[in-house]
């Protein structure tokens, strides 16, 4: 029996003998370990987060948050993680799934108060309602939500490079909402609802000064202005001469 096993190994060893295996280093161990399937090495953080930087700039955004997402799963407390968390959100952002993005950018402020980048997440959490703002004839609630944040991150990082940034976004909401403002003002005054489209032209000249309507708004304003009181002359006329028929109706005959 024993003969008969070292017969097996020899015919083994005899069929390995034409190949390039490195058979002291097979002989070291056990022979039928040979045959077991080695687990992949495990690559390192800086090679994930480079592979995932790669495929995020080839626009192969999803294959770059997978290699990010393996790289917070396999190196939780490695500093490259944390960059892997924007790494993930960018992922979303550049795929238009802004809804994610905004969840992810948030959390990072959230998890790493502290860290350089926050400044960054904050003015993406405002891209991310920007990117989605309407036209002027339709719902401002993105206007509303994007300029939001980009005061919070001027009035938190305010000499952070990307608050100068936040400045000219915010410039572009204010210009959004009162072009919006505007439209919904000459609705108004084209449908001669004068008290309607003035309230909204005076909150433009207070709300939006120095966006680009200041002229524009004060010439509707003083015509608006200028019709109400035509209107109100009108009235003012129409109910004189109904008193005055109605006295001269009550006026006894001689």
């Amino acid at each position: 029996m024993k003969l008969k096993k070292i017969s097996i190994v020899a015919v083994f060893l005899l069929l390995l003998g034409g190949c390039s295996f490195d058979m002291p280093n097979i002989l070291k161990g056990n022979i039928y370990d040979f045959f077991v399937k080695k687990e992949p090495v495990k690559s390192t953080p800086e090679a994930l987060y480079a592979r995932g930087t790669a495929e995020y700039q080839k626009g192969s955004y999803k294959k770059a948050r997978e290699v990010f997402v393996r790289l917070k799963e396999e190196y939780p407390l490695h500093e490259l993680a944390i960059l892997a968390e924007l790494g993930i959100a960018d992922s979303f952002y550049s795929d238009k799934e802004y809804t994610d993005a905004e969840a992810a950018y948030r959390d990072f402020a959230t998890l790493y108060p502290t860290n350089e980048n926050v400044p960054y997440a904050i003015y993406q959490t405002g891209m991310c309602h920007f990117v989605q703002i309407g036209a002027i004839d339709r719902d401002q609630t993105e206007t509303i939500k994007a300029k939001k944040e980009f005061e919070k991150l001027l009035a938190l990082f305010p000499q952070s490079k990307f608050s100068l940034l936040a400045e000219k976004m915010i410039r572009e909401c204010k210009t959004k909402l009162a072009e919006h403002e505007f439209y919904i003002g000459d609705f108004y005054f084209k449908q001669k609802k004068y008290n309607a489209a003035l309230k909204r032209f005076e909150g433009i000249a207070r709300d939006f000064a120095g966006v680009g309507l200041d002229l524009k708004v004060e010439s509707y304003i003083a015509e608006t202005r200028a019709r109400l009181a035509e209107e109100e002359r009108s009235l003012k006329l129409k109910e004189e001469k109904e008193k005055a028929k109605s006295k001269g109706k009550e006026t006894p005959k001689p």
